[in-house]
Order: C-alpha cells, then sequence, then structure tokens
C-alpha cells in the first residue's frame, strides 16, 4: 500500500504487497484484484492508527502528559499513546470518528496497487536468481542494480498517480484539530482544492515522499545484497530463509532511517491549506519542503510521531513536576 507508503507504528513503511527487491511485496501475474481487495481491507484495519499518527505529526496534543519513571527509576513525562489517544477521539467524535479520512486513502491505496501492476506489465523485467557469493562481484551488483531501477520505476509511478487522494485524506484527517468540515467528499474536495491552489495543490509534500522511497530502496537493498552475499553461506542450509529476513530486518531499520521524508512530506500536505493543524501556532507556514525539514531539526523533531506506545515529552518542552 503504496499511498501510502504508509506508515506503519515506529515509521515502518508498509508494503504494498507480494515480497519483491529489498523486502518489499509485489503482486503477483493475475491477481491484481485480490490484492486491492486485501490492501483495501488493511488500509480500513490500520487507519485508526494512522489517523492518529498523523495528528501526533502535525502537533496536536489535547491531553496532559503523566508523570511516570524510567528504567533507572527517575520521574520522566509521558505523552498519551494510542490506545488513550484513541479513546480521545471516540469520545469527541464516536467511534466512526476513528475512520475520518478512510475513504480517499483506500482509493489511494487502490490507485497505487493498479499503478504497480500496470507498470510492471508495460516495463517487464527478468526474473533474476538470488544473488550468491558465488557471482562475480559486477554481475551480482548489476541484478541489484537492475531490480531495484524496476522497483524505484514502480514505486516512483505509483506515487504520484495516488498522491492526490494522498493529499485529500490527509486533510480530512486534521480537521480534527480544528473541528473543520472544509473537505468533506472526495469530489468537492477536489473541486476546492483545485480552485484554491490550481494542480500544484495535489502534489504538495510529493517530493520528500519520493525521495524517501528512493532513499529507502536503493539503502535496503544495497545492504541486503552486501550482507547477503558476503555474510550468508551458500552451503549453509537455512541461507535462503536468512536473507529473506535479512531483506526484513533491513526494512525496518532502513524506513527509521527515513522517516524524516515521510513527516515532511506529510506535514507540507496538510500546511497552509487554511486549516487550523496547517497554520500558527501549529506550525508555520512553510514555503519549500526544505524550509520544514530545516525547522523540524533545529527544534529536534524530526522523528515527532514515530512512535505510539512510550512517548516521552521532548527536552524542549518544560512541565512542573510535583
Amino acid at each position: 500500500m503504496a499511498a501510502a507508503a504508509a506508515a506503519l507504528p515506529g515509521g515502518l513503511r508498509a508494503p504494498p504487497a507480494g515480497l519483491g527487491a529489498g523486502g518489499r511485496l509485489e503482486p503477483a501475474e493475475g491477481s491484481e484484484c485480490l490484492f486491492v481487495v486485501l490492501g483495501a481491507g488493511f488500509t480500513a484495519l490500520s487507519h485508526p492508527l494512522l489517523y492518529v499518527k498523523l495528528l501526533i505529526q502535525v502537533g496536536h496534543e489535547p491531553l496532559p502528559p503523566t508523570i511516570g519513571r524510567n528504567v533507572l527509576g527517575r520521574k520522566v513525562l509521558y505523552l498519551p499513546g494510542f490506545f488513550t489517544y484513541a479513546r480521545h477521539i471516540v469520545e469527541v467524535d464516536g467511534k466512526m470518528g476513528l475512520f475520518r479520512g478512510l475513504a480517499p486513502r483506500i482509493l489511494s491505496s487502490t490507485l497505487s496497487t493498479v499503478t504497480r501492476g500496470t507498470v510492471k506489465k508495460v516495463f517487464p523485467v527478468e526474473d533474476m536468481e538470488h544473488v550468491s557469493n558465488k557471482d562475480d562481484v559486477k554481475t551480482s551488483l548489476r541484478k541489484v542494480v537492475k531490480e531495484t531501477s524496476h522497483e524505484m520505476l514502480m514505486q516512483c509511478m505509483s506515487r504520484v498517480i495516488s498522491h492526490p487522494l494522498h493529499v485529500i485524506s490527509m486533510r480530512c484527517m486534521v480537521q480534527f484539530v480544528g473541528r473543520e468540515v472544509k473537505y468533506s467528499g472526495v469530489f468537492s474536495s477536489i473541486g476546492r482544492i483545485f480552485k484554491e491552489e490550481g494542480i500544484l495543490g495535489f502534489f504538495v509534500g510529493l517530493v520528500p515522499h519520493i525521495l524517501g522511497d528512493v532513499v529507502f530502496l536503493w539503502c535496503c537493498n544495497i545492504l541486503a545484497h552486501f550482507i547477503n552475499t558476503y555474510a550468508v553461506d551458500d552451503n549453509f542450509s537455512q541461507a535462503s530463509v536468512i536473507r529473506s529476513y535479512t531483506k526484513f530486518v533491513m526494512g525496518i531499520a532502513v524506513s527509521m532511517l527515513t522517516y524524516p521524508f515521510l513527516l515532511v512530506g506529510d506535514l507540507m500536505a496538510v500546511n497552509n491549506c487554511g486549516l487550523h493543524a496547517g497554520l500558527p501556532p501549529y506550525s508555520p507556514v512553510f514555503t519549500s519542503w526544505v524550509q520544514c525539514w530545516r525547522h523540524l531539526s533545529a527544534q529536534g523533531q524530526l522523528f515527532r510521531g514515530s512512535s505510539l506506545l512510550f512517548r516521552r515529552v521532548s527536552a524542549a518542552a518544560r512541565f512542573p513536576i510535583d
């Protein structure tokens, strides 16, 4: 579900479908409909998670921190975790409130899956056997580069096609902050964005998302390649299993490193769009995603929202502890 690469707790990127290069999942031939249905179901189930995550990303903290103790027994302040935050949303909007912005997100996920399948058919890549330490270094690396380039093409195309609906979904969700109703239906939101911001309004935040996807793919695949080639011996009976787990572990590690791209992209999607969450005091009005990145970096907030469970109050905040 590339609509996002969406993001799971801890900044993980949700794989679109079927295991491919770098541990990503790709739909098998002729099974696009199945993956569309499964993707829609997963999107619906994970939506409350992404909803809470987005509200934390924009800096909306409606509940006070609580006092807890760290492993050393010292008093620390913890912000509400996912379950407490979700309970607050239910108290304000009811249980259905947890699914605000779901419709455009499902459409975005569907467009992403269909686009990836279409690109895979139009630009097929020959099946490649796994890279082993018996291959020539240049030959094995060439395989990884070719496979990753093909995966990057599919991911970038699906991101561009699905991003307008991703923007609409983000804006629908952050209306919780200011209790606005500016963005409601998909078609009315499309008309409003086009009228107020033009065609470019549908692609705000696209660049950091694509950069994050590209960095994720190349770092994950190259790291997995070198580990699988030089650290895993083909003579070992469980070599193939270890290789599959290597890709998975690399995906987790690299997704954490690329989380700031996801954060900046989501913040730019809602910045200065007429909603309370995209205007001061929640956020300055940014002229570019680079400015947004620098602002977050200066405040030590580049990983804001990467954790949904144990959320310690940042050092910049000041709360008295009795």
